[in-house]
């Protein structure tokens, strides 16, 4: 089996969450059927979204580096646990020469394989603005974007819930989010973000969810060439 190196700490909870999922998801029967995971939490790289949106500190460096550290330490292949930061996957795989994982572009063909219509990307603005996964799914299936108020309310959920440490958060304003996009014909929710499959789960939130982490996980291992759990 192949090593992964995850570039992490964009939140730990997000990194912990994937890193859990690869877990979960190995068919193992032992600790040496495991595959050999080397995780950098890097908390010091820059907010992805205020460096998109607000001229922030650009995250490039940190990031970049993190690979360079991952393949230097024994990676063979590599995973971002930040949908955001895969606004600056050029760069980040420019730096190495292993191959990096992309998380939307993963999402966007898991998703058409499940045959759903239409889709509601929930994300932070960073990588709703960005395009990332508008990109990744061109218009296959439909993706559709909470309005003005609902981005506000995912924002208020990743950021003041999630990464915030709250372990109780109020949801009603997210739930409404959640019922209009049903509404607006939404079949599923894209948890865009790799705080919100934390979110849902802490607090509760219901709905048919896409979760692209364990997407992400996945696909590591079978990267990995480690056996996956049906």
């Amino acid at each position: 089996m192949k090593t992964l190196g995850i570039i992490g700490g964009m939140g730990p909870l997000a990194s912990e969450d994937l890193f859990n999922k690869i877990i979960r998801n190995t068919r193992a029967h032992s600790d040496g059927e495991h595959l050999h995971i080397i995780l950098d939490n890097d908390t010091a790289i820059p907010d992805r979204t205020e460096a998109i949106l607000h001229e922030g500190r650009d995250p490039r460096p940190e990031l970049c580096a993190s690979a360079r550290r991952l393949q230097a330490a024994g990676a063979d292949v590599l995973a971002i646990a930040c949908n955001t930061a895969h606004y600056f996957y050029d760069d980040v795989a420019a730096a190495v020469t292993i191959p990096v994982l992309h998380m939307p572009r993963l999402t966007a063909e898991h998703v058409r394989q499940t045959g759903l219509d239409t889709v509601a990307l929930l994300a932070t603005d960073g990588t709703v603005r960005s395009g990332i996964y508008q990109k990744a799914f061109a218009g296959r299936p439909a993706l559709l974007l909470p309005d003005e108020a609902g981005q506000r309310a995912v924002m208020d959920l990743i950021y003041r819930g999630v990464k915030g440490g709250q372990p109780q958060f109020p949801t009603e304003e997210i739930r409404r989010v959640l019922a209009g996009l049903r509404q607006r014909g939404a079949q599923a929710f894209i948890l865009g973000c790799t705080e919100l499959p934390v979110a849902f789960r802490q607090y509760g939130l219901e709905g048919p969810a896409i979760d692209p982490t364990l997407v992400l996980a996945r696909a590591a291992i079978r990267a990995c060439q480690a056996p996956l759990i049906a």
